[in-house]
C-alpha cells in the first residue's frame, strides 16, 4: 500500500483528538439531540416556552397551530429532556428542562446573527 504523503498531522496530534472523541454512542446521541433543533415547529415552541411555562392550549394559541400538532411536537421534546412537565388538576403545563436549553438558542441565534 502507499504512505500517504499529504498527512501533516504528528502523532501527538493524532493521540490527543483520540483522546478528546467522545464515544460513538455518545456521539450518536449528540447528533439525535442537534437533529431536535432542526424542526421549525419545535425551535418556535422553545421560543415560547422561553417566557415561561404554558399548557399545550396556549401554546397553540400563540403559535396559530392545532393542539394535536403541539403535543406532538411537546412529546418529542420531553423525549429528548428539551422540555418538562407538571400536572395542575387537568392542565399540563410544559416548561424548558433546564438554562442549558436557553444557552442553546440563545448561542444558536448568536452564530447565525454575526
Amino acid at each position: 500500500m502507499k504512505e500517504n504523503t499529504y498527512m501533516h498531522v504528528d502523532a501527538d496530534t493524532l493521540k490527543s483528538i483520540d483522546e478528546k472523541m467522545p464515544p460513538e454512542e455518545e456521539l450518536q446521541d449528540l447528533a439525535d439531540f442537534f437533529k431536535v433543533f432542526g424542526d421549525g415547529t419545535r425551535l418556535k415552541i422553545l421560543f415560547v416556552l422561553l417566557s415561561g411555562e404554558m399548557c399545550v392550549y396556549d401554546i397553540a394559541m400563540v403559535l396559530g397551530m392545532s393542539q394535536s400538532a403541539i403535543s406532538h411536537q411537546l412529546r418529542v421534546l420531553k423525549q429528548m429532556d428539551l422540555v418538562k412537565n407538571r400536572r395542575e388538576g387537568k392542565t399540563i403545563f410544559y416548561s424548558l428542562a433546564d438554562s442549558h436549553i436557553v444557552t442553546i438558542l440563545s448561542q444558536g441565534l448568536d452564530h447565525i446573527e454575526e
